[in-house]
């Protein structure tokens, strides 16, 4: 199943690839809830509303997927989390070799045709951005043991991973953290339409030139090791969002004006649209210059 928000705030499921069902009124208090109270309640009680879903979907045409605007797939989720390198991406890096580690995003999303604001903000010297296999939390996870994990995936969306390039920060706040930072859609897929999350071929493009194209079988550490880990930590809860992390190879700086684009194999497209004040080029900063302007960290 295919799950998306659109137009006002109305929640629909994709029917023969390119119809859209609404299946709102399904969903008990939604009056009340506000927008992302009425995703975690589908999501954390997606059991009890499956059968009526589906039977609305089988009944109804619904309407042409382009007549619709789409929302991103979640409105504020509790968390959105990214990890660190996370990928098998240069001969020297083993499972072994790279920790695992997560920094927080800022919970607003972006949706489909939304925009990503690029500050002008020194030392920033470019941005990039990371395209990259996210999973959405269906059920609350504590201390979660890697076999049990799955069963708290409830489903997955491409998502880009937006970052500021050339800073020294204590924090991920400026580099990661900012808003519309994270561009995600165009809906939610179920965990079981996905037979592998490990083997779907992510790709992405600026101004309609290919920049990645990886297969997330190159992951160092899979999802269930990211559910057990972080939930010794922290309580996940239904609709917290996590991104996987990115194969850097392919990347490259994105500017005011750039149209960026997102695939993954099964779970759909998504345009986004850069804007902003900060400059088209580069300060004359080059990879690996030392001194104020630290060299490009790409995580």
């Amino acid at each position: 199943m295919q799950i998306l928000r659109f137009n006002d705030d109305r929640v629909g499921v994709i029917k023969g690839g390119d119809r859209v069902v609404d299946v709102s009124g399904l969903i008990s208090h939604r009056e009340i809830r506000g927008p992302q109270g009425v995703m975690d309640e589908l999501i954390g009680r997606f059991d009890s509303y499956r059968g009526a879903i589906e039977k609305l979907v089988a009944a109804e045409n619904g309407v042409p997927l382009s007549s619709v605007k789409l929302l991103a797939p979640l409105a504020r989720p509790s968390r959105v989390l990214a990890a660190f390198v996370n990928y098998l991406d240069r001969a020297d890096r083993t499972p072994e070799s790279l920790p695992m580690e997560f920094f927080h995003k800022a919970p607003e999303l972006v949706g489909p045709e939304g925009t990503i604001l690029l500050p002008d903000i020194a030392p920033v010297v470019e941005f990039h951005a990371e395209a990259e296999l996210a999973f959405v939390i269906g059920r609350h996870c504590k201390n979660v043991s890697a076999g049990e994990a799955m069963e708290r995936v409830f489903g997955y969306v491409p998502f880009f991973d937006v970052s500021a390039r050339g800073m020294t920060r204590r924090s991920q706040l400026l580099p990661k953290g900012q808003d519309t930072f994270a561009p995600a859609g165009p809906f939610i897929t179920t965990r079981e339409e996905i037979g592998d999350p490990h083997d779907l071929t992510v790709k992405s493009w600026v101004n309609g030139e290919p920049r990645q194209d990886y297969n997330t079988k190159h992951m160092a550490h899979k999802i269930p090791a990211q559910i057990a880990w972080l939930s010794r930590f922290i309580q996940l809860q239904p609709g917290d969002v996590i991104a996987t992390g990115t194969y850097h190879v392919g990347l490259g700086p994105v500017n005011v004006g750039d149209t960026l684009e997102i695939e993954i194999s099964g779970l759909g497209r998504a345009r986004f649209f850069c804007k902003g004040d900060s400059p088209r080029k580069a300060r004359g900063f080059q990879p690996g210059q030392q001194g104020a302007q630290a060299p490009i960290s790409k995580v």
